[in-house]
């Protein structure tokens, strides 16, 4: 008996399914030019650095090429003595490689401006310099390519790379302008346009130096004493805006600058900030103000800026104390006026009155919120004096209200009292704590008996 008579399944044998040859692995052969145990190792993975094509290492010529390498002499066009080398060279079907040197044209030379001598006694005359050290200076300028370190180290007598520099760049640029017909034709010459300045040159060397030679202590110093000339500026800025905040003037055009806006609520002719008290949680506070006056001290330290980054800026720091929901609905009210959350064209008029619109959209929307909150208070006022004052109607009809209880009256049929029986009552509490209910304290009738 097996598994079949069991279950009662037939014994004659199912057609098993077709199995799927399997192909056999290809055993993966080890690549030329890698050792066994390296091979082992990596299993034949990529390798983390870039490696040479392992085809490349032995890659056989084609069959109509017949490639020799013969040792043969050459020569470098970037030498002038025709010095004459070896080397090996690939030769292809018998045929050697023509041309310069490969790497000959990775010589490359500085051209210098050659002068006459009617030109030097004519231009270059300087009491300071004379003719053969000018001569000296220019053909070490040749030798070195205007490597000045180079060329102070071998001029003799000993000067300074500075004056080397000045007395090169004052003959070049004095040849430059001799020899033009007009001197509109080199203005755009670097030598012509930005003469060279040895006491710029020599200053910034000397900062240069006092700032490399500086310890921890004076670097820490130098820091602290930029973040209070930075406060300093802020504080003075905010001062500025808070003392124009006082004295406000009427706008003479649109044309102001995005730095020049403040974040100030002027006073109009029909409310002003004395005639109402905003609650707690609405105050326009001051901190717009200082907001503000930092923006605009940081954007100034910027030197250059976008006018949509500065915008964006100025927006932010009005912004903040705002809060988020009166933000989104200050943008609800620009979307609701056709007007753009950011100008397309950010000119200087446009940031200046894109920036006044959400200011005088802030200060609707606190207005809004103040004149709610002041119909509430005087609701709440009116309210609270009817209950305070005697007298009154609505006082007149509440007494004796809360004095009258209301009790419970019971309805009797037939000398019975219909009442819904409790199926579980509840244990009493201590009669101090648990006042008894006026449908406990009305005694029930009794009943009647048969004989009665």
């Amino acid at each position: 008996m097996d598994a079949k008579d069991i279950l009662g399944l037939p014994k004659t044998p199912l057609s098993l399914p077709h199995e799927k040859k399997s192909r056999p692995k290809e055993s993966q052969r080890k690549p030329d030019g890698i050792s066994r145990e390296v091979y082992a190792l990596t299993g034949g993975v990529p390798p983390l650095m870039p490696s040479v094509d392992v085809s490349q290492l032995k890659r056989r010529p084609h069959s109509d090429e017949k490639i020799t390498w013969q040792w043969l002499p050459f020569t470098n066009s970037a030498r002038k003595d025709d010095l004459q080398l070896y080397h090996w060279v690939r030769i292809v079907n018998g045929v050697a490689p023509t041309g310069d040197y490969s790497f000959a044209k990775y010589n490359k030379h500085v051209d210098i401006i050659k002068y006459t001598d009617e030109e030097y006694e004519k231009y270059l005359i300087n009491p300071m310099w004379t003719k053969e050290e000018t001569n000296q200076l220019f053909d070490l300028c040749e030798q070195f390519d205007l490597r000045f370190v180079v060329i102070a180290d071998r001029f003799s007598p000993s000067r300074p790379v500075e004056e080397l520099k000045n007395r090169y760049y004052s003959v070049v640029r004095a040849i430059l302008l001799a020899r033009a017909a007009s001197p509109a034709d080199v203005a755009d010459h670097p030598l012509v346009k930005e003469p060279y300045d040895v006491s710029r040159e020599i200053e910034r060397k000397r900062a240069l130096s006092m700032l490399l030679s500086q310890s921890k202590h004076q670097e820490r110093k130098d820091s602290e004493i930029l973040a209070e000339a930075r406060r300093i500026t802020q504080a003075r800025a905010a001062a500025k805006i808070a003392q124009a905040a006082e004295n406000p003037e009427p706008p003479i055009s649109s044309n102001k600058g995005v730095e020049s806006t403040e974040m100030t609520i002027a006073p109009s002719d029909t409310v002003s900030p004395s005639s109402y008290q905003l609650p707690s949680g609405s105050l326009v506070p001051t901190t717009p103000v200082i907001d503000t006056a930092a923006t605009i001290a940081s954007l100034r330290m910027l030197k250059v800026y976008l006018r949509s980054y500065a915008l964006d800026q100025m927006v932010q720091a009005a912004s903040a104390p705002a809060g988020l929901r009166t933000i989104k609905r200050v943008e609800q009210t620009l979307q609701d006026l056709g007007i753009n959350l950011k100008p397309r064209v950010p000119t200087k008029a446009v940031c200046a009155e894109h920036l006044e619109l959400r200011k005088e959209i802030l200060t609707l929307l606190n207005l809004q919120k103040q004149l709610n909150y002041k119909e509430a208070e005087g609701l709440a006022y009116r309210d609270g004096s009817y209950a305070d004052a005697p007298g009154t109607p609505m006082q007149a009809n509440r007494v004796g209200d809360s004095d009258r209880a209301f009790m419970v009256e019971p309805v009797i049929f037939g000398g019975e009292r219909v009442v819904k029986k409790d199926h579980k009552r509840k244990a009493p509490g201590r009669a101090s704590e648990a006042p008894s209910s006026p449908a406990q304290s009305i005694k029930r009738p009794r009943k009647l008996k048969a004989n009665e």
